[in-house]
């Protein structure tokens, strides 16, 4: 199973004892995935589709549990899929359902072939309370969320079927000190979060438990794995500009060797000098230390800085006594 199947499966087993978050949960199911039908003589009824079973089998718990309702279930086989089907068909029992979760407003009326639904959350009374908000996204995930596989790369989304139902859930996480985003897929609006802490959070907020831990887990094994590919990176950049730099001291030394010899040096950068042709690898600090007395780190970058203006300054006259002898010559 993905890591996203195994957090539905988590969220799918516990129902809460609050009827208030029974209600509130199954609201969120409906909006996302039910539908109403209206009969020509004004019977409603109430099917919830979806092609995950855990949401199915949570949807039937909830009716249960909050209204003493045995839904009829089922399952549609597609070429490609599989839908559950969880339907309340009785006009009174749908009625109770639908004007409980305040979904319905009035009965006859035309616009019953579709939910309605108070988005924002001030207005909501369903929402008003801290644990309905997590009944509520929870139910909003079961239903349309999905998880990547926290092993490859972190992302947390919910699949809305329009702009305002996405401003409602992202008004929910803000609600909790999450700042969600949303952005346009094809004919649907994807509310999703992209930092690690974000969807531990979220994960949290629905209550989560088990899958938080392995997610927490998995993020700190990264962290350490990324901390040390972090070092080993920065101490592989630091050793190649070490030797690098000693590469270009001992050319500037030969230089200054092969032409006219070291004792043209003051006694200090002669000494570094020698010190550099026999401790190739030595770090600026391992040579300091091998003076005596022993000199720091930016005393040894310092003397290596005038051995440097030295060697430039031979080759500066060579090429001037070059160039005069190519004249003459000419």
């Amino acid at each position: 199973m993905s890591f996203s199947s195994d957090v539905k499966k988590e969220l799918a087993v516990t129902v809460r004892r609050e009827r208030h978050c029974q209600i509130a949960e199954l609201t969120a199911i409906i909006t996302m995935c039910g539908g109403v039908s209206v009969s020509a003589s004004d019977r409603v009824s109430l099917r919830i589709h979806t092609e995950n079973r855990y949401v199915a089998e949570k949807a039937a718990a909830l009716l249960k549990a909050a209204f003493h309702i045995r839904p009829e279930t089922g399952i549609r086989l597609y070429a490609r899929s599989r839908v559950f089907l969880t339907a309340v068909p009785h006009h009174e029992d749908a009625t109770l359902v639908l004007r409980t979760c305040h979904l319905l407003h009035g009965v006859g009326s035309a616009d019953l072939m579709d939910i309605g639904e108070e988005l924002s959350l001030s207005s909501n009374p369903l929402l008003k309370r801290t644990c309905c908000q997590r009944a509520f996204l929870r139910g909003a995930f079961l239903s349309s969320g999905s998880i990547s596989d926290p092993h490859r790369f972190y992302h947390f989304e919910i699949v809305c079927a329009g702009p305002e139902k996405a401003a409602q859930l992202q008004e929910i996480f803000a609600s909790f000190g999450i700042e969600a985003r949303s952005v346009t897929r094809k004919l649907s609006e994807v509310v999703y979060l992209k930092e690690g802490t974000q969807i531990v959070d979220a994960l949290g907020i629905m209550e989560a438990p088990k899958a938080l831990m392995e997610l927490e887990n998995i993020r700190i094994l990264r962290e350490i794995s990324n901390d040390i590919n972090r070092r080993v990176n920065c101490e592989a950049a630091n050793i190649s500009k070490a030797v690098a730099t000693g590469v270009r001291q001992a050319e500037d030394i030969c230089y200054i060797r092969d032409h006219g010899g070291l004792s043209q040096l003051p006694a200090g950068l002669e000494q570094i000098a020698c010190l550099r042709l026999e401790h190739m690898d030595a770090s600026l600090q391992e040579l300091g230390d091998l003076l005596v007395p022993p000199l720091k780190k930016s005393g040894v970058n310092h003397r290596f800085e005038k051995i440097a203006a030295f060697a430039q300054k031979l080759r500066n006259n060579e090429h001037t006594v070059q160039s005069d002898q190519k004249e003459y010559n000419d």
